[in-house]
């Protein structure tokens, strides 16, 4: 069958889980695990079971970063709106009064381990807008730096039908993308993809790894609105086609029972996709032929060998500055010859840019009146494009 793994391989001995390789990990926590239907508040011992796994992996030094629903269920209860169909005004209210009730939940789950907690709420143009995306990925890169667990929902107060990720699943692959992170975890009511649907066929097949997402494999979820497991098969295989482009392999597990990551690394039964390439390679890619330039910097001759032995481009390298880019934007990079050398995502607006050309990085604040990033490129964010680059 090409793109999958057929049932049969299970019988095969047991190899280590995918999961014992990550370094940056993604999950996604669904309100049906999170949230009590009868009472509609946090299913306490679930969560603190869930918080015991998460520790065990930021022992070992593993960054973890939660994508949470559940703020529109426990608001809901909070401020008593009954009824099976909500405004959306009313959503939005639940939303504002259950986030602050479930981002408690966490910070108190989290601190019998001594870990922070941080919420972090976003919006579609937060990952795709450029500017948006660097000052969102900056941030989350700084809160795990200091060792922070990040808490990330859609930011349901304000968002409307028009501009909303639609899903956590698909939200969860958008930060996988944004973070470079390498693995991302869909904790679901079921154990992973079936060849149909579990519930309605009993012939059907659970399948162990998927390769690619392709026609066939997406047929196997059913019609959208209608396809089996929590959120939706189909919003899954969505965020599997997201994470596999950025280099972030998949797992679609059951989180009906405790502690179940770690229960995951112990070899329970999931579906893993694979990634298509590692993090850094599928963002560098993105930035070599995904974007169009905006401008150009060109840089002096210690700065042109400092770009090809693979590090950040610093203010003090850069002799000039043409275009009329902004922040996120991507510009080339040129050495004294005019050759191009690399592109990347310039930290800083082109007037900006041009006022710290040549300056050391510790003065950029004396001269910005703001303390803004060292590097006016950081490597992550370029790729190196002449005779002497590659894409990793």
């Amino acid at each position: 069958m090409g793109a999958l793994t057929e049932p049969a391989a299970e019988a095969r001995p047991a190899a280590a889980s995918p999961l014992s390789a990550a370094r940056r990990l993604v999950v996604k926590i669904g309100s049906a695990l999170l949230v009590d239907e009868r009472s509609g508040r946090v299913r306490r011992a679930w969560l603190d079971a869930l918080m015991d796994d998460v520790a065990g992996l930021r022992a070992r030094g593993v960054e973890v970063l939660i994508v949470s629903s559940g703020a529109i269920a426990l608001g809901r209860r909070h401020l008593g709106i009954g009824h099976a169909r909500p405004k959306l005004e009313e959503k939005q209210a639940a939303a504002a009064t259950g986030q602050i009730i479930l981002a408690h939940a966490y910070q108190e789950s989290l601190a019998r381990h001594g870990l922070t907690v941080a919420q972090i709420l976003l919006s579609p143009d937060d990952t795709e807008q450029r500017r948006r995306h660097l000052n969102a990925r900056a941030t989350i890169s700084t809160l795990l730096a200091f060792g922070a667990v990040p808490v990330i929902n859609e930011n349901d107060t304000v968002a409307t039908a028009e501009i909303r990720f639609g899903d956590n699943d698909r939200l969860g692959a958008r930060v996988a993308q944004m973070t470079s992170a390498d693995t991302l975890v869909l904790l679901s009511d079921i154990d992973g993809l079936y060849t149909a649907d579990p519930r309605r066929d009993p012939q059907a097949r659970h399948l162990a790894l998927v390769e690619a997402v392709t026609p066939e494999v997406e047929a196997m979820a059913g019609a959208a609105g209608t396809g089996y497991a929590s959120g939706g098969m189909v919003t899954k295989l969505a965020a599997a086609k997201i994470a596999a482009t950025a280099g972030c392999r998949m797992a679609i597990a059951s989180g009906r029972e405790s502690n179940p990551i770690a229960r995951l690394e112990a070899g329970a039964r999931c579906t893993w996709f694979a990634a298509q390439a590692s993090p850094l390679t599928a963002r560098k890619r993105w930035i070599a032929g995904g974007l169009a330039p905006k401008g150009r910097l060109t840089l002096d001759a210690g700065a042109a060998r400092a770009l090809l032995a693979a590090k950040s481009l610093l203010p003090a390298g850069v002799t000039g500055v043409d275009g009329g880019f902004e922040r996120g934007d991507l510009v080339t990079l040129n050495g004294p010859d005019g050759a191009e050398l690399g592109r990347g995502l310039v930290a800083y607006g082109a007037d900006d840019a041009a006022r710290i050309a040549g300056r050391k990085s510790r003065e950029i604040e004396e001269v910005l009146g703001y303390r803004g990033r060292d590097e006016i490129v950081h490597r992550d964010d370029l790729v190196l494009t002449g005779a002497a680059g590659d894409e990793g």
